[in-house]
């Protein structure tokens, strides 16, 4: 897919090292190099402990590289931002606040400039992108899983961000609630371009949501193994369909043979 920068974010020569108790140095991630475009999906894929989820809290802000830089829009990460906003696998909403409120206290908080009506017009209106009008009113113990998932996405869309980073949005549903997310987080991106990046354990999300896809090598001193670019038409056909076409089956084996070849070695 064509994009409109091939520098929007731009990673290079990242090397990110943590000191064990015992005082010795190990190299989580040793020399990233990777560069995403502004309105592009990539995810992220690879062994646990190869560092993917380290990679993203660096591009989100939360930590800083050991060596190496990090920039958007040419300008370096060193904190985090409403830009890059992330999504993870653990909800993480409020459970005195309804579904609503959860995504009302971030727009108030980053979109300070527009008016209150402003502010809840946006509210209202991704709480519609995500099908969640009936839960509106809501605490989160009152919703299923998949519900809460959908109100960590819209409250992270809702402030308009450049960068979605999404750690295993869908890890912890089931397979039918994961398949349908994984259809409404795709038609709304679609919708509204931005950059993502996901972190993911299943080859056939990243191959169905993804632009490319980041093959990590195993930790520790993890790399980018390889690049695969997803050449599948966009908007996504059925399920079905996509996997009667041969270009799936080469992605989706690849990946899988790299993961299988990397787990034994």
């Amino acid at each position: 897919m064509q994009t409109k920068s091939h520098n929007f974010l731009d990673i290079r020569g990242v090397v990110k090292t943590y000191r064990n108790p015992r005082g010795q140095d190990l190299v989580v991630l040793d020399g990233i190099d990777l560069t995403v475009g502004e309105t592009e999906y990539v995810s992220i894929v690879g062994h646990s402990g190869c560092g993917k989820s380290t990679l993203l809290k660096l591009v989100a802000g939360l930590e800083q590289p050991t060596e190496g830089s990090l920039t958007l829009e040419g300008k370096p990460i060193r904190k985090p931002g409403a830009e890059r906003m992330m999504v993870f696998q653990q909800y993480s909403l409020l459970p005195w606040l309804t579904v609503r409120d959860n995504i009302q206290l971030a727009v108030d908080e980053v979109l300070k400039t527009k008016s209150r009506q402003e502010r809840r017009q946006i509210t209202e209106e991704h709480i519609r992108l995500v099908h969640l009008e009936a839960a509106a009113d809501k605490y989160p113990d009152q919703i299923s899983g998949g519900m809460k998932q959908r109100v960590g996405i819209a409250r992270a869309l809702a402030i308009r961000p450049k960068l979605l980073l999404m750690d295993e949005p869908f890890g912890a549903l089931d397979a039918l609630t994961r398949r349908r997310l994984q259809e409404e987080v795709l038609g709304i991106w679609e919708t509204h371009r931005q950059a993502v990046i996901m972190i993911t354990h299943d080859v056939d999300e990243a191959v169905y949501m993804s632009d490319r896809i980041v093959l990590m090598s195993n930790g520790p001193k993890a790399r980018i193994a390889e690049i695969l670019n997803v050449n599948l038409p966009r908007p996504r056909p059925s399920r079905h369909d996509l996997r009667e076409m041969k270009t799936y089956h080469e992605l989706r084996n690849h990946a899988l043979d790299f993961l299988e070849r990397s787990y034994k070695s």
